[in-house]
């Protein structure tokens, strides 16, 4: 009796299933540190929570905590550094999301997924990439809302702890 369909390609699935997951943790890694925001002295402090270790499932889900550091853009903080702290979080595999506070009428919300540029050095500027959708909130002083939602990159800072920086 020959064994059916399914049996046949149950090592295939089970292989191309590992392979998946393996992919999944390499991408997911521990994506804690700086980020570019949306212009020239902004950035996204993100951290993960727990911090990850050896012995890490990446599996599961993570809670990410930050914030979000940019320059005032209206008459009353026009170039004041504004920090919207992260109000929630969550990675998840490779897909990463947050909503910030309220500062000043304006809070952020991201969806996104992380990547890694494969032709930058660990630890370089760049070398995680997260690719999604930004809208940002905004409530004016009569409380009217609108929104914006634009595509952004937010690229890593560069690992200014390694050995190799540290070098004259």
């Amino acid at each position: 009796m020959r064994p059916s369909f399914f049996v046949r390609f149950i090592p295939i699935i089970l292989a191309v299933t590992a392979l998946a997951a393996q992919n999944m943790a390499a991408i997911s890694g521990d994506i804690s540190g700086m980020y570019s925001f949306t212009q020239e002295g902004e950035f996204v402090q993100l951290t993960l929570d727990p911090a990850p270790g050896p012995d890490t499932d990446w599996s599961k889900p993570f809670t990410v905590s930050g914030f979000v550091s940019r320059l005032g853009s209206d008459e009353s903080d026009q170039g004041k550094v504004l920090d919207h702290f992260i109000k929630s979080g969550t990675l998840e595999g490779n897909k990463l999301k947050f909503d910030t506070k309220t500062i000043h009428g304006i809070w952020y919300e991201f969806k996104g997924k992380v990547e890694r540029d494969e032709k930058v050095k660990s630890g370089d500027e760049g070398f995680i990439l997260i690719r999604g959708t930004l809208t940002e909130h905004r409530v004016n002083a009569k409380g009217k809302s609108s929104s914006r939602e634009r595509e952004l990159v937010m690229k890593s800072f560069p690992n200014i702890d390694t050995e190799e920086a540290q070098q004259p």
